[in-house]
């Protein structure tokens, strides 16, 4: 992917060398959704690092001061419609509530929109993820659905599945055009 810049981020691929930032925020995952993601230590933080440098979906996030990857944005085309894309985000901890997110996201879907020729955005949010769904709603996505009891990403004492409800944003281009005009 073409390199992105806002006033202080840089958004790119991932390299080999950012394992020990992708640890730092992929060994305890925080949001139900990346459990499945979750690296053990720090040479599956090496491998993943590796594989992520090999694909254009997972995007490193880094703050320009420091050059640290302080999260990712990915993004996913459809396999029938190739103007609609999934897009998600997941950032270190330590650096939420600082506008990180929703200057990257704003990078991306500007991206998606005047350069992929993106029409429709889209993204789950579990119900538990309010940071997720209030960016959602700054972005000017729409609330297309709540699915209930939608997808399980743990188990309960006895092995059972716990269930999760997920809602589905969304964001045409000709809405994120039209906010960009106000």
């Amino acid at each position: 992917m073409k390199t992105l810049e806002t006033d202080r981020l840089v958004l790119r691929n991932f390299k080999k060398d950012d394992a020990d930032d992708l640890y730092a925020y992929l060994h305890a995952p925080t949001v139900s959704c990346f459990f499945s993601l979750t690296l053990e230590n720090r040479e599956k933080a090496a491998q993943e690092a590796e594989k992520r440098s090999k694909s254009d979906e997972d995007i490193a996030v880094c703050d320009k001061n420091s050059g640290r990857v302080i999260g990712d944005v990915f993004v996913a085309p459809d396999e029938h419609e190739k103007d609609v894309f999934s897009v998600g985000w997941h950032f270190n901890p330590e650096f939420q509530g600082q506008g990180f997110a929703s200057e990257a996201v704003r990078a991306l879907f500007n991206h998606l929109f005047t350069e992929q020729n993106a029409r429709r955005l889209y993204a789950y949010v579990e119900d538990t993820n309010l940071p997720s769904e209030n960016l959602c709603k700054k972005l000017g996505m729409r609330k297309e659905g709540h699915f209930i009891e939608f997808v399980s990403f743990k188990k309960d004492a006895n092995g059972n599945p716990i269930y999760e409800n997920t809602m589905q944003y969304a964001l045409l281009k000709r809405e994120w055009d039209a906010q960009r005009t106000t």
